[in-house]
């Protein structure tokens, strides 16, 4: 018998064909089932007869995904996910606080939550999915207006996030409240949501100081050349003790500068 030489996976292949079926099994648990194959298909880019062999990759692996061509799909157990269990409020609680995410103004975030909340419903016991479907609490609240002055530039968020996140330096363009432009590289340790501004918490190489930058008014940024790991969590931790220290002595009269003062 003529043995047949099939194509070998390069580690590239098998790195594509993995996301595609991780971006599968997302839109499984996030979309209202059944999920047309249509739909699937559109959604990971790939043609109809891809998304039946991915199915039936999925399926071979252990996801319990109900529904055929022609009808759609369900995805009835999540062999990725271990099973978790919540209470009624619990679930309440959940969805009332990812539904509270578009008050923060702050896009990729909103959707964030709203994925890994797909994923927690998908792990849930039947008769927990159906109290999460028939949630009492709900958020209705619409996202902050704010002043185009105060909207972070396109961008901005997701790459103070990253360094955050990889406690690498942020060189960036500032104007402060007074109108004055600076440049300078700061270490950045968290943002702040409110109503009406974000703010980037940040050490600030050249005042050598704690400061809390508009992230509305950074006018450009780079990712630094200089790592600050694993300096993120001390740095923190000082910050807060200062803190606390200068309300101590704030509330004995003493006259002091206030610690991570906006610019």
């Amino acid at each position: 018998m003529a043995k047949i030489n099939r194509p070998l996976l390069t580690d590239c292949d098998r790195m594509a064909r993995t996301d595609r079926l991780m971006r599968l099994m997302d839109v499984l648990r996030r979309a209202p089932a059944p999920v047309t194959a249509a739909k699937l298909a559109a959604e990971t880019d790939v043609s109809l007869r891809q998304l039946y062999r991915d199915i039936a990759t999925l399926r071979a692996g252990g996801a319990l995904i109900d529904g055929e061509a022609g009808v759609g799909y369900r995805l009835t157990e999540d062999s990725a996910l271990p099973p978790q269990s919540f209470s009624r409020l619990e679930i309440e609680a959940l969805l009332l606080a990812v539904g509270e995410l578009r008050q923060m103004g702050d896009p990729a975030l909103e959707e964030a939550g709203r994925n890994a909340l797909a994923r927690i419903v998908a792990t849930l016991p039947e008769r927990q999915s159906q109290q999460a479907l028939h949630a009492v609490l709900r958020s209705f609240r619409s996202a902050p207006v704010r002043p185009d002055e105060r909207t972070p530039p396109a961008g901005h968020l997701s790459l103070i996030r990253q360094c955050c996140w990889d406690e690498a330096s942020l060189n960036i363009s500032y104007t402060d409240l007074q109108g004055a432009s600076t440049s300078r590289e700061v270490l950045p340790l968290g943002i702040s949501y409110s109503d009406n501004n974000l703010m980037l918490l940040a050490f600030c190489q050249m005042r050598q100081d704690y400061r809390t930058f508009h992230i509305s008014r950074i006018t450009a940024l780079s990712r630094g050349n200089a790592s600050f790991r694993p300096q993120r969590v001390p740095l923190l931790r000082a910050y807060v003790e200062e803190r606390r220290a200068r309300r101590g002595q704030a509330a004995s009269g003493v006259n002091i500068a206030v610690v991570g003062s906006p610019e």
